[in-house]
């Protein structure tokens, strides 16, 4: 067990909270009150899958200057619900879906595990996600984060090497006494390339039907664990 890790940086979306589910009923509740019969499953799903092309845009332009998540999302979503079929939306409209990634809910066991491995290490995301998107996101869900880091503080998404390593400098902390906990082997490798210890947590309906990876562990990660309870039982918590 590595015996030096202060800080804990979770990926969110998947891993923490479960985005598509409360994607998928949030716009299905909200589109049924005004009377819009749209494919909210196709929506959300189509939103994901633009999500890291929408990110490499920005790292293949880095003179347009750092693009926030929220903004990517909502310059995705309109075209999205022209293919869909779904019309008659407003500018309003696509902004209140776009908040919607504000506004989701956690696993069963995220709180739990979390308030747990608060006690003690440091814990905090280390998203993609924008800073306002994720300390709404706490809000809403009751995250107990000690601070909220984010793609946005280091202008940089993940994988990039400097949002793992600017993480561990801003909390005065070596690479090697972090932690990323995660249920994206691609975000461990990246975070374990620069030197930080990495815990996998599988999230096998992440993606619903369509989930075709992230199943199990595809690397020598320093902890497998079934969930975030499960991590805290491993570290002591």
């Amino acid at each position: 067990m590595p015996t030096d890790v202060k800080a804990l940086l979770f990926d969110v979306f998947g891993t923490v909270v479960d985005w598509r589910t409360s994607l998928i009923d949030n716009f299905t509740k909200w589109g049924n009150a005004k009377g819009i019969d749209g494919d909210w499953i196709g929506l959300v799903d189509a939103w994901r899958g633009a999500y890291m092309p929408s990110m490499d845009e920005v790292r293949k332009h880095p003179d347009r200057g750092f693009v926030i998540l929220d903004d990517l999302q909502r310059k995705s979503v309109e075209p999205l619900a022209a293919r869909l079929g779904i019309t008659g939306l407003t500018s309003a409209d696509f902004d209140y879906l776009t908040r919607g990634w504000h506004s989701l809910e956690p696993w069963p066991d995220s709180v739990s595990g979390l308030t747990r491995l608060k006690t003690n290490f440091i814990i905090s995301p280390l998203s993609n996600g924008n800073v306002a998107l994720l300390t709404n996101m706490a809000k809403h869900a009751g995250l107990p984060w000690d601070l909220v880091l984010s793609a946005e503080v280091f202008k940089h998404y993940k994988p990039d090497p400097e949002t793992y390593l600017g993480a561990a400098k801003i909390l005065g902390l070596r690479p090697e006494q972090v932690m990323l906990v995660a249920a994206h082997n691609n975000d461990l490798a990246a975070a374990r390339a620069v030197g930080l210890k990495t815990a996998f947590v599988p999230r096998p309906t992440e993606y619903g039907p369509l989930q075709n990876r992230d199943f199990g562990p595809e690397g020598e990660w320093d902890f497998v664990v079934k969930d975030l309870n499960d991590l805290a039982d491993k570290l002591g918590c």
